[in-house]
Formats: structure tokens, sequence, C-alpha cells
């Protein structure tokens, strides 16, 4: 049968994954995505999280998705509608079928179509199939819980813990479509799973019955697809969220510059990421604060700016507003600080888990007198890197306040990045007062570009106040 299997070449692919909210979608999304961009596909991601706190099981309300978007050059975006959409339940099918592409192969478990899932998913009668319109050809029908649970069977393993492998099933039959390497797969498992080896191998043994499945059961319609990287450029690549990216991009802004960097935030969704990530690299002189309310955040990012420090404030639309004072104080001040805005949807408190990008006139002229800041926006997570890194060197290098703008769409989604050389990112020089104006110095007085110079409190040139100790890898 494998020499009759029909592969054809794409040159872009868009999958979408699609459960309740505890059926693993976004850890089988990542997976795939990951070994994506390691055999050197372009990848763009956004995982979609369902808007209710836990909503009941088999809800329509309940169904979260994860969908990726690989392609053999560079790709932009997770695609507006997919090639292949797997459908964990009756409601992932419902909700998510609006998504796929006419034509579109459809992976579904049978044994989550019952009469009690079709009534909850809102389905009048038991063919669900004809309901909706799709041609039962384009479609994997596969009984992927009743399999799992024979994979299993002398594991040792509890129903519960079964039920929590569906994802990897469902994950090898996508692998088998796209005939990718499951010893990819295994490695970053075994990588994520080191401290519960029993659970890496449990997953390991099912997503192999997935591609066996796959392979042994395919209808002559659905054909096997591989997506050729046309041009690969050589170098360490991960698959990298735009938060990360974000986080990393101030690391390696204040690194260049040889200052320490300090973070002040209030936690707000979709901008929290950055904290956890910034506060995860004390070892890079980072220093990072969880502040009462955004004002503070904002504010003692400034005051660590005045006293020599990369500072830097992260929120979404909501805590831009609350900043805005603190920003006015930055411009008359012209101390070096940039702000993030991780912006969401709506006015008012906003729409925490969806994205808009309607927060430019806010970040462009919302202050006291119109006061003028730099604004620089991010085009894509990779990208995330970049835009920090350049506002840190704008706000740095011309003494002002800079917004970095992202959106809830672009921080939550992923793409492969590639690893920089710190000696090929650009300098990042800051105007310190020169040691011929030693006791000539005055505040505002201009450097030959028309920025004004920066006296760090104590010090009259640069000098660390505290030694950092850095680890090496």
């Amino acid at each position: 049968m494998a020499e009759q299997l029909e592969v054809k070449e794409l040159d872009q692919v868009v999958v979408r994954f699609s459960g309740d909210s505890g059926d693993g979608m976004q850890l089988a999304g990542n997976i795939f995505s990951t070994v994506s961009a390691t055999v050197g596909n372009g990848i763009s991601t956004f995982p979609d999280y369902p808007a209710d706190i836990r909503a009941p099981q088999g809800s329509l309300t309940g169904v979260s998705g994860f969908q990726v978007h690989i392609g053999a050059g560079k790709v932009y975006t997770p695609g507006d509608k997919c090639d292949v959409l797997v459908a964990m339940n009756a409601a992932a099918l419902k909700t998510q079928y609006r998504y796929a592409k006419p034509g579109a192969t459809i992976l579904i478990d049978t044994d989550s179509f019952g009469p009690k899932d079709l009534e909850k998913a809102q389905f009048q009668t038991e063919d669900y199939l004809g309901e909706m319109g799709i041609d039962p050809d384009r479609v994997i029908q596969c009984p992927l819980t009743t399999m799992v649970k024979d994979c299993l069977a002398d594991s040792g393993m509890d129903n519960k813990a079964m039920m929590k492998c569906r994802n990897m099933f469902a994950l090898g039959l996508v692998c088998w479509l796209f005939d990718r390497d499951l010893n990819l797969v295994a490695n970053f498992l075994k990588d994520k799973f080191a401290k519960k080896p029993a659970i890496a191998e449990a997953n390991i043994k099912v997503i192999q019955a997935g591609w066996d499945y796959g392979h042994n059961t395919h209808s002559s319609a659905i054909n096997v697809y591989r997506v050729e990287t046309k041009e690969k450029t050589p170098g360490r690549y991960m698959d990298i969220t735009g938060n990360k990216a974000t986080a990393y991009g101030f690391i390696a802004a204040a690194e260049k510059a040889g200052l320490r960097l300090y973070l002040g935030s209030y936690p707000i969704t979709p901008a929290t990421d950055v904290l956890h990530e910034l506060s995860k690299h004390k070892s890079c002189g980072v220093i990072t604060v969880q502040c009462e309310d955004e004002i503070s955040g904002c504010a003692s990012a400034l005051g660590a700016s005045f006293a020599g420090a990369l500072g830097v404030t992260s929120t979404s639309g909501p805590g831009v507003c609350l900043k805005s004072e603190a920003m006015n104080l930055a411009v008359i001040m012209e101390l070096p600080l940039v702000v993030l805005d991780v912006q969401r949807g709506g006015p008012a408190t906003g729409l925490p888990t969806k994205s808009e990008q309607t927060d430019l006139l806010q970040a462009l002229f919302g202050r006291n007198g119109e006061s003028p800041m730099p604004v620089i926006a991010a085009t894509s997570p990779a990208d995330c890197f970049d835009a920090a890194y350049q506002a840190s060197k704008i706000a740095l290098e011309h003494m002002t306040p800079v917004v970095l703008l992202t959106d809830a769409y672009i921080a939550n989604g992923s793409g492969a990045f590639k690893l920089p050389q710190m000696a090929q990112l650009d300098a990042i020089n800051p105007p310190y007062v020169p040691e011929e104006l030693k006791g000539k110095w005055t505040p505002y007085m201009r450097a030959e570009n028309g920025t004004r110079y920066w006296a760090v409190p104590g010090r009259l040139t640069r000098v660390l106040s505290l030694p950092i100790q850095r680890t090496t890898t």
C-alpha cells in the first residue's frame, strides 16, 4: 500500500486543531508547529482559547482551537481558513467548520459523536455531516477514543490518564497526513516529559498508533501532503511566541547597551507573559517588579530609567490610559522608556481574549498637548524581537519614551525564529555626558544630534552600579 500512496507537494497548508479546552489541542498544535519549524518550514500559529472559564464538556462555548500555517517559504499569518480540520467532538465540528476551506480534509473522533454529544452541540439529527453539508469522502472518521484505550490497555493507566492521550493520536494521524518524521515528535516528548518517562512513552506509543491508522486505512480520496522548504538558511531556530520574542528583544538591547533591564508591570491579559518570561532571567541582569497598579508600573520604570537602567513597562490598551500621565513625565524629562502595548479588542476594559489593532491613535496622541512619542509596531511573532530591540535602541540613543505596539494575535501566536548573534545586532550607544563636560554640564544641554545628554545621578559617566553575574550557555 505504501507504494500506491500518492504524496502531493504543497507550497503552504493550514491545519486547525479543535476540541474541548481539556483535550490538549494547544499542545498538539505546538508540537506539530515545532516539528514543522525543525524541518525548515516557515510557520505562523494562533491559539484560539474559549471565552468561558472551563465551560461544560462538549458545549459550544468550551471549544478550544489552535491553528498553524506552514509554508515552503516565509509565512506571515496563521491563515484565514484551514486545509485540514481536526474536530475532537461534535461541538468542535459545529463551531469550527466555518474556518475550513471548501473540500478541506476533516478528522473526527466518532466516539465523541454520540446522541448526547450531538444534543449538546445542538445538532437536529444524527446525520451531522449531511446536516452541515459536509462531503463524507473528505472526512477521516476514526473511533479515536476506542483506539487509544486499546493501545494503552496494558499500560496500567487509568481511564482519565488514557483520555489525556487522545490528542496525541490525532497528532500522529496529522503527522502521517503531512509525512512528518515521528522521531522528531518523540524527541520533543522525551524532553517535555523528561521527569515522567512513562508518560512520554505512552504518548509516543499513541502517536505511532495514530500514524499507523492513517497509513493502513487511508481512503483513496485522502492524499498525503509534503511541504518542502525551498530555501534553507543555516542557524539555530526555535518556535517562539510574540510575547517571548518581545522579552528576548528587551534582554538583548539591555545586554548590547551594557545596562540593567527593569520591567515595571501590572498583570493584564494578553501582556502578562512578558512579565512572566522576563522574571526568569535574573542571571542576565533583569529586574522585574509586579506593581500595585498600572500607574506605578510606568512610574517605577521611569524611575529606573532616571537611575541609569533600561526602563520598560508592559500593558494593554486599558493600561495605556492609566500610564499616560507618567508617559507625559517621560516626555518632558527626556528619559528613555519603552511602553509595550499588547492590544486587545474593544473600548473600556476591552476583550482580553480577542485581538484588535485600534490603539494607534491613542499611542500617537493620547497625552496632554499631544506630546510627541515614537511608535513602533511589530508585524509577526518573530518580528517582536526586532521591534523590541529597535524600540529600546531609539529610546536609549534619543532619550525619549517609545511606544511598542503588538496585539493579542501576534503575542499569543508563534513563528519560526532564527536566534541572532549578538555581534550582528545594531550597536546601542546612549548619549552619556562626555568627560570633557565635567563641571560644565547642565540639564538639557544638547549633543550634536540634538539629543540631550544622559547624566546618571551621582556619576558623570556610565558606571554600572551593580555587578552583573552573567551565565554562559
